[in-house]
């Protein structure tokens, strides 16, 4: 099978190549394992200091919708972090502040998510918090066991009985000006938290669960949806799992499920994440990269590898594979002429394209744009 390029992993830095790319007239397949960091995304964007024009468009053209204005997001404890770029649910707030009364509302049977601990955290703060648990009969049959009464499993219902939960919430509400929800809304309609929020006369926050984030597999889905829609070759579930590299190049790839097909391009690009989704993976002795055995910046001793205070930030968390200025994939101190790399395998070692979501999408543009320089 050959492509223009192939791109290995499905999370956001490789939809947004895989899009960027279909829409230049590149004939592109993305291999992906399967779940992502897009799954546990928070709705903001990191390190994204301005709204890109490239960026927006791109989202809004798959219908994900975003705004950007630098403030604060609520956090699942009832804390605040600085965000500036954000999906249309997160609500952003230009001090640590929501409102002086919360109905904080959530659902009987529901566990993940935390509304004493939201109600204490901004109870610190001076706001009056009360918390109510909606009893919904709609809901009801998943509380027969554990397993089922958890976000997903809420979220596929919810898109159908979001105006009941509007009346329920309209009937509860007191003098409170802001009432908070889990983010269990959208998955399958992004209009729906839009309609929550004209339904009830407070303003309404949706606060993170534990994950998976609706919001995330809500943009995972919409991204796919549109990349395929442009013609590209989205192989699910499937893994990448040895490369043929000759002289500097390499030629094709083997997946777990294609066997002896391979997969031939002039271009590839590594987006498989750190450790979280093995992008990265070590052993007692080193950290290393699995596919292609590229160069890893690490410290040689082991011990800084780690901060023995569980609670600080980890060292081993910004390690990343080698590039040179292009996003060429670097091994034994060589770029590989065609082996780009995006996203969190990048680590820390390019600091200019930030962090998080921030660095998906900078360097998933960055390659795009080097991979169509040569074209």
């Amino acid at each position: 099978m050959k492509f223009d390029t192939v791109i290995i992993g499905g999370g956001l830095a490789s939809l947004v190549a895989g899009i960027s790319l279909q829409k230049s007239q590149q004939n592109t397949a993305i291999v992906s394992m399967g779940q992502n960091a897009l799954h546990f995304f928070s709705g903001s964007f990191a390190s994204i200091e301005e709204a890109p024009e490239r960026l927006t468009d791109l989202f809004r053209e798959a219908g994900v919708g975003l705004h950007y204005r630098p403030g604060y997001r609520l956090m699942p404890m009832g804390t605040f972090a600085e965000s500036a770029l954000s999906l249309d649910d997160i609500s952003l707030f230009p001090e640590k502040k929501i409102g002086s009364k919360a109905l904080i509302a959530s659902f009987s049977g529901y566990h993940d998510f935390f509304s004493s601990f939201l109600a204490e955290g901004l109870e610190k703060q001076g706001m009056q918090c009360r918390i109510h648990m909606l009893d919904l009969q709609q809901i009801a049959h998943l509380e027969q066991t554990p397993a089922e009464m958890r976000t997903v499993q809420i979220a596929r219902t919810m898109d159908r009985i979001w105006e009941t939960v509007v009346r329920e919430i309209r009937i509860l509400l007191r003098d409170e000006d802001t009432v908070i929800l889990p983010q269990v809304f959208g998955l399958q309609d992004a209009a729906v938290p839009g309609r929550i929020r004209q339904g009830i006369p407070a303003q309404v926050v949706f606060a993170g669960t534990l994950p998976p984030s609706v919001p995330g597999i809500r943009t995972q889905m919409l991204l796919k949806r549109r990349y395929e829609l442009l013609g590209g070759t989205f192989l699910a579930g499937d893994q990448v799992t040895g490369a043929h590299v000759h002289e500097g190049k390499v030629h094709s790839v083997v997946t777990h499920n294609l066997g002896n097909h391979f997969l031939e391009a002039a271009n590839f690009v590594l987006a498989t994440g750190a450790f979280f989704s093995k992008g990265l993976v070590s052993n007692p002795f080193e950290i290393y990269e699995p596919i292609f055995g590229l160069d890893v910046e690490q410290p040689q001793e082991r011990s800084e590898w780690y901060n023995a205070d569980f609670m600080k930030d980890q060292p081993y968390s910004g390690f990343g594979v080698k590039t040179d200025e292009r996003l060429r994939a670097v091994k034994g101190g060589e770029a590989l002429k065609n082996l780009y790399v995006a996203g969190s395998i990048l680590g820390a070692t390019k600091p200019h394209l930030g962090t998080g979501g921030g660095l998906a999408i900078g360097s998933a543009f960055k390659v795009t744009d080097e991979i169509l320089k040569a074209v």
